[in-house]
């Protein structure tokens, strides 16, 4: 079994600044891919930012250029950087890890909550 533990949302103005974090523990091979999605009330849930290998990132194009995943593969850690925030990012954030343990699997946080409201 793989644990991941989110922190870093909460309430921030139109134009803040917020940093995720999400923490994975437990026993695989090796870790795939670590990723953010969110979900806002009445839609679907979008990814929001990923990244590969420790090195390749993918964004949706809303957030190109306000937003930045990093990884430190030592902690399994996973951390979005998100400027210049905007209202329409108003949305639960979850953390998703794709590991090998030998097959590929997905995991999921339980969500931390991001309102960008003045």
């Amino acid at each position: 079994q793989v644990k991941l533990v989110e922190s870093g949302g909460g309430l921030v103005q139109p134009g803040g600044s917020l940093r995720l974090s999400c923490a994975a523990s437990g026993r695989f091979v090796s870790m795939v891919r670590m990723g953010w999605y969110r979900q806002a009330p009445g839609k679907q849930r979008e990814l929001v930012a990923t990244i590969t290998s420790g090195v390749t990132t993918n964004y949706e194009d809303s957030v190109k250029g306000r937003f930045t995943i990093s990884i430190d593969n030592a902690k399994n850690t996973v951390y979005l950087q998100m400027s210049s925030l905007k209202p329409e990012d108003t949305a639960v954030y979850y953390c998703n890890a794709r590991v090998i343990r030998p097959t590929v699997i997905d995991y999921w946080g339980q969500g931390t909550q991001v309102t960008v409201s003045s």
